[in-house]
This record gives C-alpha cells, sequence and structure tokens, in this order.
C-alpha cells in the first residue's frame, strides 16, 4: 500500500521542542528526496524543509533554520523532523511527501505516494 502516515504532533509551549515523524510505505524510499511542509489555518502549504535520499544534503526555510533539523532512516524508511526553540508561528499541520529539489525550487513531487497523509498538528501556545 502506496501511504504516508505523520505522527509526534502535539501540544507545546513557546520555546519548547518536538520531534515528528513520517512513514512511508509502498515506494522504494531510498531513492526519494524527502521533505516536510506545513500548513497553518487560513494559508497556504509552504515548503519547511527537505534531506536528499543519501542524506548528504538539506535545505530549509529561512524561518526555521537553525531550529529545525530534519533527517531520515533508509533502513526503516522513516523521515524526522526535529523542531526546537518553538514558536506560535509554527502552528500548523505537518504533512511529508517526496520533493523534487531544483535549482531555486524545491517541490513537491505528488506523483510518487499520490497525495498527501493525513498530516499530524503541532500547536505552539502557553
Amino acid at each position: 500500500q502506496v501511504q504516508l502516515v505523520e505522527s509526534g504532533g502535539g501540544l507545546v509551549q513557546p520555546g519548547g521542542s518536538l520531534r515528528i515523524s513520517c512513514a512511508a510505505s509502498g515506494r522504494p524510499f531510498s531513492g526519494l528526496d524527502m521533505g516536510w511542509f506545513r500548513q497553518a489555518s487560513g494559508k497556504e502549504r509552504e515548503f519547511v524543509a527537505c534531506i536528499t535520499r543519501s542524506g548528504d544534503r538539506r535545505y530549509y526555510q529561512a524561518a526555521v533554520e537553525n531550529r529545525f533539523t530534519i533527517s531520515r532512516d533508509n533502513a526503516k524508511n522513516v523521515v524526522f523532523l526535529q523542531m526546537d526553540s518553538l514558536k506560535p508561528e509554527d502552528t500548523a499541520v505537518y504533512y511529508c511527501n517526496a520533493v523534487q529539489v531544483e535549482t531555486g525550487a524545491i517541490r513537491p513531487d505528488l506523483s510518487v505516494f499520490g497525495s498527501w497523509g493525513q498530516g499530524t498538528q503541532v500547536t505552539v501556545s502557553s
């Protein structure tokens, strides 16, 4: 079955940390560049971070650089997002997906998994 399952979200206070996970199945995970995206209420989905198939390169949205860390475990078909120093503006539903990494642009590649997973809600609030 081809699917993406995000987990690990929750409620955290500003300045806190959270690690979210994405389990992928049905596709050759180790051959895919993978990324995290987020969608806040009333806003468009936006890119957060991505990691190349071998894990040798990582890219981040400017607003999360130096606070978030993306990683992956190809043996377990899982990609992680460690989020530190969380801010209220990080509140969103977080999604993972395969990505296309091109010069000047990083785009979700929906042709791999067919669609988005259900996402995981991250709420940063005191």
